[in-house]
């Protein structure tokens, strides 16, 4: 049993409904002080007190008891070929993976560090190719690289891309 994150699942659950632990203490009809120990991980809740979360944030028992964090290389593999994506248009090099990282994010083993370097990989090569062709236009425009044509600039950037 993983009760971090049980903790970590109930603090968030608890958030994204907007109640505090007094309030989530009230309608479970649990003690404040056993919220607080749940949260911080310094107790194992019993069966009943789970029945009770569920109950109070409107979830299935099963979804608040979700311990295990699988391992699933065939998932990551996918979340890395979906920057791939970029080849139809830049921004879905960045939307796509993002979208299958948050979906699956307290799920899989290792995807948060996978997921946020592959997203800072993508903006990255993202910006640099938006600002790659306005720097060879500059530099053709004050002297530096007086034979560059604009229909090369754009060749070189689209070689690049």
């Amino acid at each position: 049993m993983n009760n971090n994150y049980l903790a970590i699942r109930l603090k968030k659950l608890r958030n994204q409904r907007g109640m505090s632990q007094e309030a989530l203490a009230d309608e479970s009809g649990l003690s404040l002080r056993t919220i607080q120990r749940i949260e911080n991980n310094s107790t194992n809740p019993t069966g009943e007190s789970l029945k009770r979360l569920s109950n109070a944030l409107s979830v299935n028992p099963d979804e608040l008891i979700d311990w295990t964090i699988k391992e699933d290389k065939k998932y990551l593999v996918f979340l890395n070929l979906s920057s791939l994506t970029f080849l139809f248009f830049p921004m879905l090099g960045i939307l796509v993976p993002f979208i299958l990282w948050t979906s699956k994010q307290d799920k899989i083993k290792n995807i948060n560090k996978l997921g946020r370097d592959l997203i800072n990989f993508e903006i990255t090569w993202t910006i640099l190719l938006f600002f790659i062709p306005i720097l060879f236009l500059f530099l053709s425009k004050i002297g530096i690289l007086e034979n560059l044509s604009l229909n090369m600039i754009f060749t070189i950037t689209g070689l690049m891309y």
